[in-house]
């Protein structure tokens, strides 16, 4: 993979951890029962990015965890805020639990691009310190 794409699915993936942090936001937003109608239409974007960056992120990496799987049952027991907020608490707790094994999972996984990224561009630094000799 070129420094370039490694640059580009780098910065993914963290705007894809931006999205992940704003779905444990909601559960806590459902949890207190103070939301609008608007913050439930944002709820519903955030899911819809989720699975859409999913798939981009998928095409791009061979990722064995977290699953497409373990996400999509994630997403789609979180139907909406009203639904999330008329959870008892210890169902809440199981989702937030799942939330944080995917989201553990994901840093993992930029951990791993980050070392490719300097594994990189320490190669490419001594190429350059080599070629300089010749």
């Amino acid at each position: 993979m070129s420094n370039n794409m490694l640059e580009q699915l780098i910065s993914q993936m963290e705007n894809y951890l931006e999205c992940w942090k704003q779905f444990n936001h909601f559960l806590n937003l459902a949890r207190t029962k103070e939301f609008k109608p608007e913050d439930d239409l944002q709820f519903l974007e955030i899911k819809s990015l989720l699975v859409q960056e999913l798939e981009i992120i998928l095409a791009s990496l061979d990722v064995d965890s977290p699953t497409k799987e373990e996400i999509h049952t994630l997403v789609g027991s979180a139907t909406s805020l009203r639904s999330l907020s008329e959870m008892g608490e210890g169902a809440l707790r199981n989702l937030e639990n799942q939330w944080h094994k995917i989201y553990i999972g994901w840093h993992a996984i930029l951990g791993q691009l980050k070392v490719r990224q300097r594994d990189a561009q320490t190669k490419s630094s001594l190429g350059s310190i080599f070629s300089k000799k010749k």
